[in-house]
Parts: C-alpha cells; structure tokens; sequence
C-alpha cells in the first residue's frame, strides 16, 4: 500500500510536465505574432502575455520533474 501512494503525484507531475511544454509552446507562437512583434520593436520587451506563458510553463515544468522524480 505504500508504493501506491506516490503513483498519482507521479501521474500529476506528468500532466504538469506536458503542461508546461505546451505553454511554452503557446508563448512562442504568441511571441511571432504581428501584435507581439509590433510591441517588441517599439518597446524592446515581449508583451506581458507572452511572458506569463513563459513563466508558468518553466514553473510548471519544474514542479511536474519534481513530483516525478519524488519517490
């Protein structure tokens, strides 16, 4: 019973790993957007949107390795 009680952080940490790749993703594709790329150029920042995508992809890849990894 022991060894079972990790299996759904395990199946939570692969859910927020996928998660996290698939923000990243989306951040990208938002980042060649015409909008994203007209901000880029007058500010010299990625717009907010694309950078909360960013952020909560690597946390949310970071957090999935962890609880994966976890025993």
């Amino acid at each position: 019973m022991a060894n079972d009680s990790g299996t759904p952080m395990k199946i939570i940490g692969a859910s927020l790993v996928v998660l996290g790749i698939g923000l990243a993703i989306w951040a990208y594709q938002l980042s060649g957007s015409v909008g994203s790329q007209l901000t880029v150029a007058v500010t010299g920042s990625d717009t907010d949107r694309v950078m909360t995508f960013y952020i909560a992809g690597a946390i949310s890849f970071v957090v999935g390795v962890y609880l994966t990894k976890q025993k």
